[in-house]
C-alpha cells in the first residue's frame, strides 16, 4: 500500500459516489489489504519499526492474516507513551500533519493526536453514510449544529471539518458551531431553523437531551424543524432513543438518529445505520435474544463498519483495530468490551428468531452488507453488588420509563454504600429536571422503576442479589448539584465506596 498523495485522496473523495466506496469495501481482499497496510506502516513510521525490533519480530515474516494476528498488541502505555510524538507519525515528522487535537480518555491525562486533511476525508466518508443514507442530505437542505465542546478537544473540530467536507462534495449542508453553549444552540435553532428542511444536532447524548428538554421549557417547537441527531461517546438505551425522539417529533426512529463509535486515536471507527438501529430496537424488546447474541444482559452499542478503513479483531473479549491515520495503528487495543458479527451471521441469527429487518426497511437506502461490531464500553464503569455486575445502562433504562422520565434529566451516580452494620446497599443519586422538586413519592417511584428494569435486563442481579437487598435507595438531587452533577464537568455514572 503506497502512500496516496493528498490531492488524489481529495479528488477521489469529492468525485466518488458513496455506493462505489461501499462496494469496494465489501469486495476488497482483506488479507492482502491488511498485509499491505502493515508493511506501509513499518516502512513509514519509525516508532513502529523500533517497537517490532524490541519485540524481536522480523517484518518480512508477516505475509498472511494468521501471521498478522500474532503481532503484539499496541496500547497507549506500551507504544503511544513510549515514543516521541513525531516518531509515531508518518515519516517520523509532525510536518506530515496539519492538525493537532487532544483527548483526555478515561484517565484524564491528555494525549495529543496529530492528523492531516487526508485523515479527515476517510472519516468524512463515515459521516457521509449517515447524512446520505439516514438523513438524505443530498436532497434536503440541512443545518448541522455542532454541539460538542469547542477547543483543542478532538470531537468538535473533527466533526465540523467532516461536515464541511460533505458540503464541499455537494451535500446541502451548512455548518454552525455553537459548541456546548445551550443558550447559543437554542438561539441558532430558532433563528435559522425555518430556513432549512432539517436540522442535525451533533453531540453527546446526555447533553443533547438536556438541550431538547431545555428547549421545550422555553417554548421551542422541535417538531417544526425535522431534527435529527448524531451522537457519540456513550451507550444509550432504545428507551432513551424513543423518549428523545418523541420530544423531537421523530417519525422514523431508524432514520432520524445515528450514533458514532469513535476514538480520539483514529476518528470514527463505525456508525449506526438504519439497519443496525432496526436490529437493536428488536433486541431491546427481546432480551433473551440479545443475551444469546452478545453474551451479556445489557444492550451494547451496535454499529456497522468498513473493514478496509478500520479492521477489527477480538482479543479476550475486548476490541482491537488497525487503520491508517495521522498516527497509523496496527492491532491497537482500545480495551472496550465487545465483539464482531458478520453481516450473514447477523441476518441468519435474526431469521432464527423470526425477525426480518430488511422487510421493515423497505427503502432505497440504509442497508449494506457491512459487518457489525458491538461495544459495551469498559468494565471498570460497572460496579459489583453481591457478585453481580451492574452497569450504568441498566439504571438508565429505569429512568426512561414513562412513569418517571419527566422528573429527571437522565443523569445519575450509582454506588455501593455500607451502613453502620457493614451491610451493603445499592445507592443511586438522580438529577432532577429543572423545576421538579424532590419528594418521597418520586423517590419511591424511581426506585421501583429502576428495580423492575434491573430484574428484567440483568439476570445476575435478579439471581445473585438477595431480594431484601435489591431495592435501590434513591437520593434526589437538584440539577447541577456540585457534588454529583457539576456543570461543565465530564459526568461519571459510578463511584467507589
Amino acid at each position: 500500500m503506497k502512500s496516496i498523495p493528498l490531492l488524489t485522496k481529495l479528488q477521489t473523495f469529492l468525485s466518488e459516489p458513496l455506493d462505489v466506496n461501499l462496494q469496494r469495501a465489501i469486495a476488497t481482499d482483506l488479507e492482502a489489504h491488511l498485509i499491505d497496510l502493515f508493511h506501509t506502516v513499518v516502512d513509514s513510521v519509525p516508532a513502529y519499526r523500533q517497537f517490532l525490533q524490541v519485540q524481536g519480530i522480523n517484518p518480512a515474516s508477516i505475509q498472511t492474516l494468521a501471521a498478522f494476528q500474532q503481532l503484539p498488541l499496541v496500547t497507549k502505555a506500551n507504544y503511544i507513551k513510549q515514543y516521541p510524538l513525531a516518531e509515531i507519525c508518518r515519516a517520523g515528522s509532525l510536518s506530515t500533519c496539519d492538525m493537532l487535537a487532544v483527548s483526555s480518555g478515561s484517565t484524564g491525562e491528555p494525549t495529543c493526536w496529530p492528523r492531516q486533511i487526508g485523515d479527515e476525508l476517510e472519516i468524512a466518508t463515515r459521516f457521509e453514510y449517515i447524512f446520505r443514507e439516514s438523513f438524505q442530505a443530498d436532497r434536503r437542505s440541512t443545518l448541522a449544529v455542532i454541539c460538542f465542546a469547542l477547543g483543542t478537544w478532538v470531537g468538535s473540530m473533527y466533526t465540523a471539518a467532516c461536515c464541511r467536507w460533505l458540503a464541499s462534495k455537494g451535500y446541502q449542508i451548512a455548518v454552525i458551531t455553537p459548541g456546548n453553549n445551550k443558550t447559543e444552540i437554542l438561539r441558532v435553532v430558532q433563528a435559522l431553523g425555518a430556513q432549512f428542511e432539517q436540522i442535525v444536532l451533533l453531540g453527546y447524548p446526555p447533553f443533547l437531551k438536556d438541550v431538547v428538554d431545555t428547549g421545550i421549557q422555553q417554548g421551542v417547537r422541535w417538531s417544526d424543524y425535522a431534527v435529527k441527531l448524531v451522537m457519540a461517546g456513550e451507550v444509550f438505551s432504545e428507551e432513551w432513543r424513543l423518549l428523545v425522539g418523541q420530544r423531537l417529533g421523530s417519525i422514523d426512529y431508524c432514520y432520524d438518529s445515528a450514533s458514532l463509535l469513535g476514538t480520539a486515536d483514529a476518528g470514527v471507527l463505525g456508525h449506526e445505520t438504519p439497519l443496525s438501529i432496526c436490529i437493536r430496537r428488536f433486541l431491546a424488546t427481546h432480551p433473551d435474544a440479545a443475551r444469546q447474541l452478545f453474551g451479556e444482559s445489557r444492550l451494547p452499542t451496535l454499529v456497522q463498519y468498513d473493514p478496509t478503513s478500520r479492521f477489527f479483531e477480538v482479543h479476550e473479549g475486548t476490541l482491537l483495530f488497525s487503520g491508517d491515520n495521522g498516527v497509523p495503528l496496527i492491532r491497537y487495543h482500545i480495551a472496550d468490551t465487545g465483539g464482531i458479527i458478520s453481516y450473514a451471521t447477523m441476518l441468519q441469527f435474526l431469521q432464527d428468531w423470526g425477525f426480518d429487518p430488511l422487510a421493515l426497511l423497505a427503502k432505497d437506502r440504509g442497508v449494506h452488507a457491512l459487518p457489525f461490531v458491538y461495544v459495551f464500553g469498559r468494565s471498570q464503569f460497572a460496579i459489583s453488588y453481591f457478585g453481580a455486575n451492574l452497569y450504568p445502562e441498566n439504571i438508565a433504562v429505569g429512568l426512561e420509563q414513562p412513569i418517571v422520565r419527566d422528573w429527571v434529566t437522565g443523569k445519575f451516580v450509582m454506588q455501593i454504600i455500607e451502613d453502620e452494620d457493614r451491610a451493603q446497599f445499592l445507592s443511586v443519586a438522580v438529577e432532577l429536571a429543572p423545576g421538579v422538586d424532590a419528594d418521597l413519592d418520586k423517590a419511591q417511584s424511581i426506585s421501583q422503576s429502576i428495580l423492575e428494569q434491573l430484574r428484567r435486563l440483568n439476570s445476575e442481579f435478579a439471581n445473585y442479589v438477595p431480594t431484601e437487598y435489591q431495592q435501590p435507595q434513591i437520593t434526589l438531587k437538584p440539577m447541577g448539584d456540585p457534588d454529583f452533577f457539576p456543570v461543565g464537568a465530564k459526568h461519571s455514572y459510578t463511584r467507589s465506596i
